[in-house]
């Protein structure tokens, strides 16, 4: 039998007590675990970018929104009785309301400088009403007059127009009366 001397004894008890018996443990039942591969960071992108990307693909789905709006067989009826021209109204201001040619049913109503493309929507009284959903601004027209209302504010742009339609059945109901 071999003995053990005791500073043999002293310098294995002191190497267990240092790893704290893990070094001993790992040896005599399991098998030295692989250190973990370093992965590369993945590469982020400046935020300014990152929000440039998402306003341009915001403006994309606008756009694209917008473009394939389609028009059914009764705002297709609506806008052929949609009055277009100039028109004249309140305050010496004008109002220009052009079909698009490359889109059946769509207008461009221009005021003040400001273009906006629109659509006719049904209504229950039988007014024609064009409207410019991505902006909120609606332009109205009755018999009488047409008017222009930005419905995100409620309020009226501009009031009293009349195109030359308007103008003539005006006159012929005011002769009708004399």
């Amino acid at each position: 039998m071999s003995r053990i001397t005791p500073l043999a004894l002293s310098l294995l008890v002191a190497g267990l007590v240092a790893t704290g018996g893990a070094a001993l443990a790992q040896t005599q039942t399991q098998p030295a675990a692989k250190p973990a591969a370093a992965k590369p960071a993945p590469a982020k992108k400046p935020v300014s970018q990152s929000r440039k990307e998402l306003k341009s693909e915001a403006k994309g789905l606008a756009l694209a929104t917008e473009v394939t709006e389609t028009i059914s067989d009764n705002q297709l009826a609506i806008s052929n009785r949609v009055l277009t021209g100039t028109a004249q109204c309140e305050f010496n201001q004008t109002v220009s309301v052009t079909p698009m040619q490359n889109k059946p049913g769509h207008f461009e109503v221009v005021f003040n400088k400001a273009a906006y493309v629109m659509t006719p929507q049904e209504t229950t009284t039988g007014a024609v009403r064009l409207e410019d959903k991505r902006s909120g601004v609606v332009w109205l027209q009755i018999p009488v007059k047409s008017m222009m209302m930005n419905q995100k504010i409620g309020q009226r742009m501009v009031d009293g127009c009349t195109l030359a339609e308007q103008r003539a059945a005006v006159a012929a109901v005011t002769a009708a009366a004399r």
